[in-house]
């Protein structure tokens, strides 16, 4: 079964079970509260009356939401203001919506031996081969190699430190100015 709920000015569709955020409401984490305004229900594509329905929640914590931060400026006017603002939550989990109950989960049960019967002790064949496995040899590790020295580049600045060698270039023959 499934209703809409209004409160805190927002709308929530809940169902038996679920966890929802609302507006702050008042009360203590593990108090139960009446949510009395309902605004549709039903089950499936069925709806039903909501004359006199409400919907019960469980307070699971009261919370801070994430912080909003408000910043005004007026521009050419030396204006700015900075705030920062936090809004109240409360977490319920909804356990009843109208005579409807939420199901709870099962929980493992642990087997547990009867009254009348003893553990069974382990014999003493079980045991030994437990105790008495073979322990695995670790691996030993290589020795690390040296790795070959690393050829370093000439830096910038040893670059334009250095003198740059002139390289030769060939002399063409001078031309003759009498012929």
């Amino acid at each position: 079964m499934f209703a809409v709920v209004r409160t805190g000015g927002k709308q929530y569709r809940v169902a038996a079970g679920d966890k929802i955020v609302v507006e702050k409401i008042a009360g203590e984490a593990g108090d139960t509260v009446q949510l009395g305004d309902i605004l549709l229900a039903g089950e499936g594509s069925e709806l039903r009356a909501t004359d006199g329905l409400t919907v019960a929640a469980e307070i699971i914590a009261q919370a801070k939401g994430e912080k909003v931060i408000v910043f005004k400026k007026r521009r050419r006017h030396n204006y700015r203001r900075k705030r920062g603002h936090r809004q109240q939550h409360t977490i319920l989990r909804i356990v009843a919506i109208g005579d409807q109950k939420a199901e709870k989960p099962a929980k493992k049960a642990k087997a547990a031996p009867a009254g009348n019967e003893a553990p069974v002790a382990a014999t003493p064949a079980q045991e030994a081969p437990a105790a008495e496995a073979p322990k695995k040899a670790k691996a030993k590790k290589a020795a690390p190699q040296p790795a070959e020295p690393v050829k370093a580049e000439p830096t910038a600045s040893a670059q334009v430190d250095a003198p740059k060698a002139k390289k030769a270039s060939p002399k063409k023959p001078a031309a003759d100015k009498n012929a």
